[in-house]
């Protein structure tokens, strides 16, 4: 596996920043844990704020870092989504110059879900529970505009961007790879397609391209080797996550988890572990654990509290003020999951 890597949140929008805080000391600080203890040699920046992104992509890069860029505006239209990604192509030229060879731009994830305008839905929300939205995956009726705009979109990024593009997709995503300098496919593994995951992937090996899974990873929870990328999606009960965010009232409210789950650490190491072999022997160019580190999602030992059983965090994030005992200056510690992707990562650089 020539990319070994994992995904980096710098603040996705969803109702709410997933990292409210973007401090540049922290950001340099797991960016070199991410490279020298987690044994990475690429990680996919992923957010909303352009300057977050070039900021933390240059220090990445200077760090010795690939870089997959990707800019993710989510749940807008597809003229203003095309704006948001040409000006961050703009900026992300600027990088690669600085750094020939070491920077991929992606122009987007899993657009069907995360874009207006291809499936119905005001968001992503309304989009998954239209049932008229798993009709039309199974029929393809996505397909052909969601390639429309991804013409439009490797145009522009070309116009202003002279390095490597890819696209992460969805596995069922129909995408006309000859755009793409690397192809890039979301797959979770999910103990009902264990039997065919790799199989899954076969159709993309046959464009004579690159193959990177841009994403893939397992929650720590009892039972999340079954849910895989989506199946737990609305474990978090948002309102109080929300209200948790507001000045004053804040102070109010605790997030806390939307159902009854049980914390299990073993879990995602497991996969994780098998899957990264899974994926090596199967000779795909390059992949991104997900995630790094989730500040908004926090290790709770009541576990009602405990959000961190609804992430894909390699670190369980303290929400007191602690830090953690293996990295005393970081405010999170790691989960057996970092170990697991630590030494797979570590077995693969040398060639075992």
């Amino acid at each position: 596996m020539n990319r070994r890597g994992v995904s980096y949140d710098i603040g996705r929008m969803m109702g709410v920043n997933w990292r409210p805080v973007f401090d540049l000391k922290v950001v340099h600080r797991e960016l070199e844990i991410i490279r020298t203890d987690l044994h990475c040699n690429a990680v996919r920046i992923c957010g909303l704020d352009i300057d977050r992104l070039t900021t933390a992509a240059a220090d990445a890069l200077g760090q010795g870092l690939e870089v997959w860029l990707t800019p993710e505006m989510w749940d807008k239209s597809p003229d203003t989504t095309l704006a948001y990604i040409t000006k961050a192509a703009a900026a992300a030229e600027e990088l690669r110059q600085r750094w020939p060879d070491r920077l991929v731009f992606v122009v987007g994830s899993e657009l069907t879900l995360f874009m207006q305008g291809i499936v119905p839905g005001k968001n992503i929300v309304a989009r998954m529970r239209n049932p008229l939205f798993w009709e039309g995956a199974k029929a393809g009726t996505h397909n052909t505009p969601l390639n429309a705009f991804l013409g439009r979109a490797v145009e522009a990024v070309r116009r202003v961007y002279h390095g490597p593009v890819s696209y992460a997709s969805l596995v069922w995503e129909a995408v006309d790879w000859s755009r793409f300098d690397i192809i890039g496919v979301d797959h979770y593994r999910d103990r009902r397609i264990n039997d065919r995951y790799v199989d899954m992937l076969g159709p993309l090996f046959a464009h004579g391209k690159p193959v990177v899974v841009t994403e893939f990873g397992c929650r720590t929870f009892q039972g999340a080797d079954g849910a895989g990328g989506i199946g737990s999606f609305g474990m978090v009960d948002n309102k109080t996550l929300f209200l948790h965010q507001l000045p004053l009232v804040g102070r109010l409210v605790r997030p806390r988890l939307a159902g009854k789950y049980v914390r299990d650490e073993a879990l995602p190491a497991r996969e994780l572990r098998e899957t990264l072999g899974i994926l090596d022997r199967a000779c795909v160019d390059g992949a991104f654990v997900m995630t790094f580190v989730a500040p908004i999602a926090p290790y709770d030992e009541d576990r009602r509290y405990d959000l961190d059983m609804s992430s894909f965090a390699l670190v369980k994030t303290y929400a007191d003020g602690r830090h953690g005992t293996t990295y005393p200056d970081m405010p999170w510690e790691p989960k057996e999951s970092f170990r697991a992707v630590a030494e797979s990562y570590a077995r693969m650089d040398a060639g075992d």
